[in-house]
Order: C-alpha cells, then structure tokens, then sequence
C-alpha cells in the first residue's frame, strides 16, 4: 500500500529524485482508482470479491473468549450429550417394558422386533451425521439444533400414542432419532466457538454427560416405568427434548458467518466439494480406518440393548439388573478421562493401537457375558467393558486429525459416523433373532465378541500403511530436490 511509504521533507539533495518519485506514485495511484473503479459500482460485487480473503483468515484471527457465556454452552452441549445417549444406552430398560406391554403369545420374533426400535435408532443417528454437518454449515448450529431438538420432542411423544409396536420403528427409530442426531452434532460444533485452550477439558465435561445419564436414567426409567407405565414414561423422557430445545437457544454463534453474496456466486462443484470433501478417501489409512471401525461395531450396541433381559433369564427378575448399565456408565466416563490424556503422549496414528486393544477387550468382555453364572462376575465384566468402551470413544477425533489432517477431520468423522450406521442397526436384532431361535442369549454374545476382534485386528495395519506411505512420500520428495540441484552441480 502506498500509505505505508514515508517521506523524508527535510533533505534538499533528494529533492529531484523524490519529484519524480511522488509523480510516479500519482501516476500508480491514478491507475489503480482507475483499476478500482469498477469495484465501487455494486456493492455486491465489492462483497463478493473482498470476502474471499477474510473469510480464509477469520479462523486464524478469532479468538474464542473461553468463559463467559461460553460455560452456559458448555452446560447446554453437556445436556445435550447426555440426554440423547442416555436414552439410548438405557433402552434395555424399554426393552423388558417393551417385552411385557406388545407380547402377542405366540408371536416367535418378539425379541427380534423389539430389538429392532432400539437398535434402528442408534442407527439413524449416525446414519444422519454427514448430512447434518451439512446442514450445520449452511444454517449454523442454534438453528440446526432447535429443529432438530423439536423434531425429537415429537417423535418421542408421539411414542406414547403407539398401541403396537409397529409404529414405534417410526416414532421412535426414525424421527425421535433424526431429530436427536440434528440436536447433537451443533452441540459440538458451538464448543469452538467460546473455547480453545480449554476445549479439550470443556470436551471431557461434555461428552461426560452421557455417562452422567447412562449411570442415572435407568434407575429413573425403572421406578417411573413401575409407577406409570411405558406410555406415560415416553411422555416424561419427552420433557427432556423439550429441555434440549431451550438448550439450543443458548448456542449462540460468534463466528462469522459466511456472506450470503459469495455463496451464491459459488459454482454448484465447489459447493459439492465444500460439503461432501471426497479427498479424504485419498487417504489409504483413513480408508482402512472406515473399514475397520464399522466392522467392528456388528456386536458394539449388542448387550446394551439384551443384557437386562439376558440377566432377567439368568438370575431372575428382581435382581437390581440397572446396576450394570450404571457400571458401564461410571467407567465409561473414567476411560474416557484416562485414554484421552494416555493419548497426548502417543505420537502420530500410534493412537490406533489404543483403539485396537478397546476392541479386543470389549470383544472378549461380551464373550465373558454367558460364562458368568454369577452376578458379580457380570458387574466386572461391565466394569472392563465400560472403561475400554471410554477409550474406543475419546480418541475418535485425535486419531482422525493424524490421518487426515486438521482442515478435513469434520468431515472425516461425518462420514465414518455415517458408515457406523449399518452395523448398529444389524446387531441386535440378529442376537434377538438368535434368542428366538436358539432359546438363550449365549450364542448371540459369543457371536457379539467376534466383530470387535476382527475389526481391531484390521486397524492395525493402519501404522504400517500410514508409514510406508509417509516413508515413500519423502524419498519423492528428496529425488525432487536432487533433480532440482542438478543443474547447479554441473555449473
């Protein structure tokens, strides 16, 4: 800029050289108000030019206040977390409720239909996460999340008109799950408004709140399902969504926002690539990694829907069969504070190899389930579980950030979530397919460990490929530069 060149006013001897300097820089000026006119005709056009530069700077030059009102988001996020898997990693509880109020006699695929709600909604979930992350940009998250709060509220609510349990695969599987997975992603996205230094403890607080919920909800589902019955208890959980919709008037965003005028003046092929980023499938480790965490996840969601009614058939009906998801519960949220920070001190995607032995042990661990005849070996094996099952969930992004780098990992895990979808909703009607065949739940938790152990067992290849491929990267690199210097060695 023409501003920033000082004049020295006081040396005589400069005088003609700084003559013909200021008639250059006039004639520069002249050029460039000349070259700047057509700018100043629409305002749009000034718009839309100018922002393509402050928008690829905002992020760096923000600066999240971390604190303030940013701890009312941080409260709302973490009610946000908990309530939506805490409803649902207590389905167990609705599955023995669910058992009693839709039995049909005869009907031989009752628990595999039953299964089939809880196991559908955990499914849409993730099935929905790559289109809410679009859906995310383009509305911003308090908007995102009120919609999708509200379409929750009425699917669960519309729970307790049901008189059969056909409806509920909508009411329940597919609207109360659309609406929740529409409420959850923003509550994440919002955290990086207020925080930076402290978003991996505000992260930590957050996601502890499905812990809180999963320790607490099924006590309370369980005296209030006694007091009132299923249906009243669909409309009590409603209130929790009518909670979340008040939660997401607090996410209130200080980032700002793209200009409408460049989204519009924005090819439809860069809108695809902004939204749907295919370049992380370039990426080999990440593609195993989508391989190998879907694979997986065939018996992940398997005991949280069939171990209350597996102990139920074991040990009776009043045993205090809550107390296990309560231990899952405790010790998911401790493994997820202890793996998170053993992460920090792993280097690179060595991050995988704790991500492979949370497989095996959750693998093993629901294999363990039908060997134990009594109830405190089932209480420690939840323990086991529940703390590997801490570390499988908080090192998700840590090891998407090494395979694909900060400016893809949004979409890296969108899409992931969105392949977890198919086995999530597979498993548990399959083992209650099994139980309704076979007469017992051993099969089905033998056959839940295998998936675990063979995806664990694919993930570590991850390491490998990802340093041979870094290894090959820079031996390209270096005959690149070689080639470059040859000229200069032969002179």
């Amino acid at each position: 800029m023409t501003e920033g060149n000082p004049l020295v006013e006081n040396d005589p001897t400069k005088a003609t050289k700084e003559m013909d300097k200021s008639h250059a820089e006039d004639e520069n000026d002249v050029k460039k108000t000349a070259e700047q006119a057509p700018l100043n005709e629409t305002e749009e056009s000034v718009a839309t030019k100018v922002s393509v530069e402050p928008s690829s700077t905002t992020p760096k030059e923000f600066v999240p206040p971390e604190g303030g009102w940013g701890w009312i988001v941080m409260l709302a996020s973490m009610w946000c977390n908990g309530s939506v898997f805490g409803i649902q990693n207590s389905f167990g509880v609705l599955f023995v409720a669910m058992q009693r109020d839709f039995s049909s006699g005869g009907d031989e695929d009752l628990k595999f239909k039953t299964a089939l709600v809880g196991s559908l909604s955990m499914g849409v979930i993730f099935l929905c996460s790559p289109i809410v992350s679009v859906f995310t940009d383009l509305y911003g998250c308090r908007k995102t999340a009120i919609a999708g709060a509200t379409v929750a509220f009425i699917g669960l609510f519309c729970c307790s008109f049901v008189t059969s349990l056909g409806p509920l695969y909508f009411t329940y599987g597919i609207v109360f799950a659309c609406g929740c997975s529409f409420s959850y992603q923003p509550s994440l996205v919002i955290l990086g408004h207020y925080f930076k230094k402290r978003l991996g403890l505000v992260n930590g607080i957050v996601t502890a709140g499905s812990s809180v919920f999963t320790i607490s909800l099924p006590f309370l589902l369980r005296v209030v399902l006694e007091k009132i019955g299923l249906f009243n208890t669909f409309r009590v959980m409603s209130v929790f969504m009518f909670i979340l919709i008040l939660a997401g008037c607090t996410y209130k965003p200080l980032l700002p926002s793209q200009p409408k005028t460049k989204v519009q003046k924005q090819g439809r092929c860069m809108l695809l690539r902004r939204f749907f980023n295919l370049k992380i499938w370039k990426f080999q480790g990440y593609r195993i990694w989508a391989l190998g965490i879907p694979a997986a996840l065939y018996g992940y969601f398997v005991p949280y829907v069939h171990l209350m009614e597996h102990v139920k058939e074991r040990f009776g009906p009043d045993v205090n069969k809550e107390i296990l998801l309560m231990c899952i519960g405790i010790t998911s949220g401790v493994g997820r504070l202890i793996f998170g920070r053993v992460a920090d001190y792993i280097p690179g995607v060595n991050k995988v190899y704790l991500q492979v032995s949370s497989f095996f042990v959750i693998g093993l661990m629901s294999m363990m389930i039908p060997l134990c005849n009594v109830f405190g070996g089932l209480i420690a094996v939840c323990l086991l579980m529940g703390l590997f099952d801490g570390c499988f969930i908080c090192i998700m992004a840590p090891i998407a950030f090494e395979l694909v780098g900060p400016e893809n990992v949004s979409q890296a895990i969108g899409f992931l979530l969105g392949l977890m979808s198919l086995p999530m909703t597979i498993g548990p009607p399959i083992a209650g397919f099994l139980r309704d065949r076979l007469g017992s739940y051993d099969v089905a938790f033998y056959l839940a460990g295998i998936p675990p152990i063979i995806g664990g067992a694919v993930l570590c290849f991850i390491p490998w490929v990802h340093h041979r491929n870094m290894r090959k990267k820079q031996a390209e690199e270096g005959e690149a530069k070689e080639k470059i210097n040859e000229p200069s060695d032969k002179c």
